[in-house]
């Protein structure tokens, strides 16, 4: 009898740490899919402000008509519902560059660079950026902990019988961090 009690509390105790590391798991999981509906939130935001962007500089910049149409376009894309995580993260990287383009050659513009509207768009749009850095920073923290707890082990043996794979990182692509100009107000 004493055996079978034994057996019992053993299997008991695995029962519970198990439930109790899936749940831990799905927890981890739900704050990742919550970190990045903030980062998705933000990117919406940012897609938001760019009509505004382009109508306030459209008549200034009438030989950007490229990078104004490019930008038009990557707000187009933005609005697609079946776009997975990583494909909205490359739209970022690549509006964030076409943003650091526009805001460079703003530059040569001085009656836009200092009129009201643009100054205000540019204002909020730093503040967007602020906020998706901050977003950002939290997404990659919750997938670092994530990853690392189901890297460990014996974590691990259970999150690979359970289906739990290994998140991306939110990180914006070496070509992109080497462009990325000053904006000045």
């Amino acid at each position: 009898m004493e055996n079978s009690t034994l057996l019992f509390i053993v299997i008991g105790a695995l029962g519970l740490y198990l439930i109790y590391t899936y749940n831990q798991l799905v927890s981890l999981r739900n704050q990742i899919e919550n970190t990045f509906a903030s980062i998705d939130t933000m990117l919406q935001k940012r897609f938001d402000l760019i009509p505004q962007i382009v109508n306030t500089v459209k008549g200034y910049m009438q030989h950007e008509a490229l990078l104004l149409q490019k930008l038009t376009e990557l707000r187009s894309q933005s609005k697609e519902s079946h776009l997975s995580d990583n494909q909205k993260i490359n739209l970022s990287n690549e509006l964030t560059l076409g943003l650091n383009q526009l805001f460079v050659r703003v530059e040569a513009y001085p009656d836009l660079k200092a009129g009201e509207n643009f100054l205000h768009l540019q204002r909020t749009i730093n503040e967007v950026e602020e906020q998706l850095s901050a977003a950002r920073r939290t997404y990659n923290m919750a997938v670092t902990i994530f990853n690392t707890k189901i890297q460990s082990f014996p974590v691990n043996l259970i999150a690979s019988a359970m289906g739990f794979k290994a998140r991306t990182l939110f990180q914006l692509d070496s070509e992109l961090q080497a462009q990325t100009p000053e904006i000045k107000l």
